[in-house]
């Protein structure tokens, strides 16, 4: 087994593509790889398992990927395409004893105690149901042998993290889905890192996402052994512009795997 995989249950912006609406050449592709769902992933390591956010696609990404076995969760900001598919982990907690760990923030975790009060209050700790046992990130914590480290990013008015895998001494993925600019701990924090997964919302500029500028730079100024785009809008359309991108650059897409 891989010491860390990576699935890519999503990789679209907030709306998802095709867009409700909208006629464009990738919301009408017939490309499965311009088909993207809301941005997450599902990280499997010999010693366990576990995802980066719940979005609204949570549910039929699961069924998509096959996604038998979740020991914990990560989330990164408390924007609703992260966390309203919060519920579905009700399978994995089938258990009257079993309990999900849900590692994020505090300010993410008020939000998540706000929205899904039944889950969190205490009285509905039955079998079948979820029972959520919050895990505020305050620094580096470990699933198993992977030591994460969460990154700060600057993602508009809301409080966002990136994360940093490693396992024996070896960075081997940051994954900042949602991210304007990289603070400069951040980047520290990620210099040696194999892997760059970032956000490559589209070629305009946004007032909190990365374009493709913006996110080439940081590819370049990093030095990765390789970039992933993702959280992509329908500007991006697969195969007429991942050949845009420069050696060691390529666009994410849903079921894409990576393994070290």
């Amino acid at each position: 087994m891989s010491e860390l995989s990576i699935t890519f249950l999503g990789t679209g912006t907030s709306v998802g593509i095709p867009m409700i609406g909208c006629d464009c050449a990738t919301c009408t592709s017939t490309d499965p790889r311009d088909q993207r769902s809301r941005s997450s992933i599902y990280c499997e390591t010999p010693e366990c398992s576990f995802v980066v956010d719940t979005g609204p696609d949570f549910r039929t990404q699961c069924l998509r990927e096959r996604v038998r076995k979740v020991d914990a969760v990560l989330y990164t900001h408390p924007h609703m395409d992260h966390l309203t598919g919060f519920d579905e982990l009700r399978r994995f907690t089938i258990a009257e004893d079993a309990v999900m760990p849900i590692y994020a923030r505090p300010s993410c975790l008020e939000v998540l105690e706000r929205m899904f009060i039944y889950a969190f209050n205490g009285e509905n700790r039955y079998r079948g149901y979820l029972k959520p046992e919050p895990r505020p990130i305050e620094g580096i914590f470990h699933l198993g042998q992977t030591e994460i480290t969460p990154l700060p990013l600057v993602h508009g008015k809301v409080e966002t993290i990136g994360f940093l895998f490693a396992r024996n001494g070896r960075k081997l993925c940051a994954y900042l889905s949602d991210v304007k600019f990289v603070t400069p701990d951040a980047f520290e924090l990620m210099r040696g890192v194999d892997t760059l997964v970032v956000d490559g919302l589209r070629f305009t500029p946004h007032p909190t996402h990365m374009n493709w500028d913006e996110a080439l730079l940081l590819h370049e100024q990093l030095q990765p052994g390789r970039t992933w785009l993702t959280h992509l809008q329908c500007e991006v359309m697969h195969a007429r512009d991942e050949s845009r991108l420069p050696d060691g650059v390529r666009l994410a897409y849903d079921g894409l795997k990576l393994h070290w």
